[in-house]
């Protein structure tokens, strides 16, 4: 029994020891004491149960187990003091140990977080790298294509010689005697033999030096104004060396005999340009500079007789009777109406001696009688001035009569301006006839010149009179009535507006003179004309500083609809100048409205080719000239119907002080197929934030830096333009990709019109008059608002160097009304309406700050800016429209009231 009660008890204390290592000291404690307290029952209780006999018989055995007993006591109290003292050592260390792991851990995790956060980054990296990878790829393939093509045409492309420049001026010809030096110069001059080709190379530009003083007197206008006209011109140059032409001012009372003295003469005058104005006092043919005096020298004045006239040589020019320069729209007169309150009118009187010839005797007779007869048209024809103005320097002229404000009151009231040649058979032109053509041109009276089938007009070798002026024989003179009734009025608004534009263009004021003077040499010779300069498109950030990149929000794909494929950018084919243009195509790829592709030499198109010129298939001829030279590209009538290989588009976004807004557009434009590039115009004072995060569209975006907030900056011919079209997009406005689309493909066969998607129309105030702009829904349109409409680049030059600086004044005075005004001149150029594409109502995101479309006095301030740019183009050009563009597949819903208004296709 003894010895089970000592097995049990050594089973309990190794099974208790076991256990002591995994509970805390606190439990040991209290477990210890417990035993302490329980032993004396278990001693008691076992004792209770021994035997009365063995009681007895082994007293001294039971002394020796309670003595062990409480030896055993005693020792286990000690163990168990020691073994506390040792789990509090170990407690400690394993406190430091977790410690030193809990740093560890959150070390690991942190590492684990910066690696996964640059994995994501590598994943990025990769996507790029492969998008890059791809457009590359495509871009070696589009290079091999090219290449195909080029040698295909067998027309490599060709660098620009260097500019080729003489090396002195003209040297004195003394081994030619004056006496030859006059007989080849007199009447026998033309531009083959009179003219020095070898120091106008066809990349020279054409220099030309200006003599600083006049020959003869110049009024203190006249010179002040020609100083000041020239420093505009980009021919001018101050080195005689490199000089084409030498550029010569005539005054009054100039002695020709002189000309000899001048530095440059050379002997002979070649290629000297005398140029002989006439303003204060209309010089008679007395006065003229003539080609006796004058050598090889061109002359360009506003009269000439017969016998000094050399044709293809000389010049013819207008008087010089408008302002020096700028714009001149508030001198002319409105095109409309058609007809006016009198059909005709003449004032005039004739001095030559023995009084006028039978045949003009007998064509005055049919003019009275006219007048005289029973009509219900209303003449005016005065023959004679009262007070009578008797000049014999006039003698075989017609006089002017009255002041100018007199004549001026008339020829506003007049349909038909009557000129009648002059009476001395001798004289090729006269200044008072050039005046009176001048005045009628400026007034709105369509000239009707009697006689005048053997007189020379104005740059008559490139301006195609017959589209402005009636030129008719004096034996026409009984028909004439008929004739002007016979007019319709849609011809007679024809016949203004290209009076109109003559006068502007090369006659209203003395700077424009000057240019086309210089420009008619310039192109008799074959010299093409400065290319305009693309706008400047400074980045807003600094060249050091990197934008932040984020994934763009890619929209959920249609697989079913295939919109086309994802390229990189690739510039539209450049135009690179074709210098036998005057030999191949000369005028005929220019439109029969005259209207503005070549206005001034520093505009990508010839000043000077006629304004009755055909165009080529699409009903605008421009001449471009593509990067590198400065312009817009390939010519219209190239890349008609969406022939252009490889075509692409650039995206114009303006943009005001809504970053957010800005981000979730340009996000909207990831792989948009046909996409170059993106050119933000950023019209915001400060710059973006540092930390603006930029999209990832696929394409590059170029942010730049506007120099002052205007809604013109939307329409300046930015350098970073590289295609023909040009989508310009409100940073609010939300278009599907394949809405856009469809609009680029639209735009394809309507290159020379504004095609975009919110429709407006113009409607006549009956109650008040004038013009309202209307924006209700309408089966009819007459605009397209470009805050989401295609254009060519070529109309960005117009706005931005041709469109009269009155109506961007007023764009920025309203700060509104730019899309009206580019709506005015593509219409005033092309005499047709926008293209309207899809069936959306609305393309306003929802939720974006106001705009200033918003603005109470928004429509009051279009309302104004319609009725006065129809009074800065003397009409109201635009037409309105039931065309729409829509496509079969497109899946806009179109309300059943709205169905009826458009015609499909």
């Amino acid at each position: 029994m003894g010895s089970l009660e000592s097995g049990n008890s050594t089973r309990i204390e190794n099974s208790v020891c076991r256990r002591f290592g995994h509970i805390r000291v606190s439990r040991i404690v209290f477990l210890l004491c417990f035993l302490l307290l329980l032993l004396p029952f278990f001693t008691h209780y076992y004792l209770s149960k021994v035997e009365i006999g063995n009681q007895n018989g082994d007293a001294s055995r039971i002394r020796f187990k309670l003595e062990s007993l409480e030896d055993l006591g005693a020792l286990k109290a000690s163990d168990l003091r020691l073994r506390i003292q040792e789990m509090e050592r170990i407690k400690g260390s394993v406190s430091a140990e977790l410690r030193d792991l809990e740093a560890k851990r959150q070390g690991l995790q942190q590492e684990i977080s910066s690696l996964a956060s640059r994995i994501e980054e590598l994943k990025l990296e990769l996507a790029r790298q492969k998008s890059e990878l791809e457009r590359v790829k495509l871009s070696v393939v589009q290079a091999q294509v090219a290449q195909r093509e080029a040698e295909q045409r067998n027309a490599p492309q060709l660098n620009l010689p260097g500019r080729l420049f003489p090396s002195e001026p003209p040297t004195h010809l003394n081994a030619l005697p004056p006496e030859s030096v006059s007989q080849v110069s007199h009447v026998h001059c033309h531009q083959h033999n009179c003219f020095d080709y070898s120091r106008c190379s066809i990349t020279s530009g054409m220099p030309v030096y200006v003599y600083n003083e006049a020959q003869g007197e110049l009024s203190t206008f006249l010179h002040t104004a020609l100083q000041q006209t020239l420093s505009f011109n980009p021919h001018i140059t101050k080195d005689p060396k490199i000089a084409c032409l030498f550029f010569v001012p005539i005054g009054h009372e100039a002695d020709l005999t002189k000309l000899s003295q001048l530095p440059y003469w050379g002997g002979d005058g070649r290629n000297h340009v005398l140029f002989h104005l006439s303003r204060e006092r209309l010089q008679p043919s007395e006065a003229l500079v003539t080609s006796e005096l004058t050598g090889r020298a061109i002359i360009i004045q506003s009269a000439f007789a017969q016998t000094s006239f050399r044709p293809g040589f000389d010049v013819v020019m207008f008087p010089a009777l408008g302002p020096p320069g700028g714009d001149v729209w508030q001198d002319c007169a409105p095109m409309v109406p058609a007809r006016r309150d009198l059909l005709i009118t003449f004032q005039g009187e004739l001095w030559t001696p023995g009084g006028p010839g039978e045949a003009l005797k007998w064509a005055l007779e049919q003019l009275q009688q006219m007048a005289a007869g029973t009509t219900s048209d209303r003449f005016q024809l005065e023959f004679s001035c009262q007070p009578a103005t008797e000049r014999e320097d006039l003698w075989g002229d017609w006089s002017l009569c009255g002041i100018e404000a007199s004549r001026q009151t008339l020829l506003r009231q007049s349909t038909f301006a009557l000129i009648l040649a002059p009476a001395n058979a001798t004289l090729t032109t006269t200044a008072t006839l050039q005046a009176r053509l001048w005045e009628a041109l400026r007034d709105g009276a369509i000239p009707v010149l009697l006689g005048g089938d053997t007189l020379q007009l104005p740059y008559s070798e490139v301006i195609v009179w017959r589209r402005a002026v009636l030129i008719l024989p004096l034996s026409r003179a009984s028909e004439l009535h008929f004739l002007l009734r016979s007019v319709s009025d849609a011809d007679i608004l024809a016949f203004r507006r290209q009076g109109k534009f003559i006068w502007q263009t090369y006659g209203a004021s003395l700077q424009s003179i000057l240019d086309t003077s210089l420009a008619t040499i310039r192109d008799r010779i074959g010299i093409p004309p400065p290319a305009v300069e693309d706008a400047p498109s400074p980045s807003v950030f600094n060249s050091t500083f990197t934008p932040l990149k984020t994934e763009a929000l890619v929209a959920d794909a249609e697989p079913e609809e295939s919109l086309g494929p994802l390229e990189p950018p690739h510039a539209s084919p450049a135009y690179r100048r074709n210098y036998t243009v005057f030999l191949t195509q000369g005028f005929e790829m220019w439109n029969d409205w005259g209207d503005p592709f070549h206005l001034y030499p520093q505009l990508p198109f010839d000043p000077l080719l006629p304004s009755d010129a055909k165009f080529l298939g699409s009903g605008v001829g421009f001449r471009p000239i593509g990067k590198g030279s400065g312009g817009a590209g390939k010519e219209f009538c190239e890349s008609l119907g969406g022939n252009s290989p490889r075509e692409q588009f650039t995206i114009v976004m303006l943009t005001y002080e809504r970053e957010q807004v800005l981000m979730n557009s340009l996000s909207r434009l990831h792989g948009l197929p046909y996409l170059n590039k993106v050119v933000v115009v950023w019209n915001s004072p400060r710059a973006p934030l540092e930390d603006l995060r930029w999209p990832e569209i696929g394409v590059p975006v170029h942010i730049v830096k506007a120099p002052r907030n205007s809604l013109n900056n939307r329409f300046l011919p930015y350098d970073e333009i590289e295609t023909e079209a040009v989508l310009s997009v409100d940073d609010d406005a939300h278009l599907r990709h394949d809405e856009i689309m469809f609009g680029f493909r639209v735009w394809r066969e309507h290159r020379d019109r504004v095609v975009g998607f919110p429709g407006r129309f113009h409607a006549w105030d009956l109650n008040h008059g004038g013009w309202l702009y209307n924006s209700n829904y309408s089966c009819e349109l007459s605009m397209v608002l470009t805050g989401a409409a295609f254009v060519h680049k070529h109309y960005l030059y117009l706005y931005s160097n041709w469109l009269p600086q009155a109506i961007r004044d007023k764009v920025d005075q309203y700060m509104n009304c730019e899309d009206l005004a580019m709506n005015f001149l593509v219409s005033h150029i092309t005499k047709k309406p926008p293209v309207k594409v899809t069936s959306r109502w609305t393309f306003r995101c929802p939720g974006c700050p106001v705009s200033l479309s918003e603005d109470d006095t928004h429509f009051q301030e279009r309302h104004k800016c319609i009725n006065f740019f129809s009074q800065v183009f003397g009409y109201t050009p635009l037409l309105n429209t039931q065309y729409r563009a829509d496509s079969i597949l497109f899946k806009t819903r179109i309300p059943h009231d709205k169905q009826k208004c458009f015609k499909f296709i």
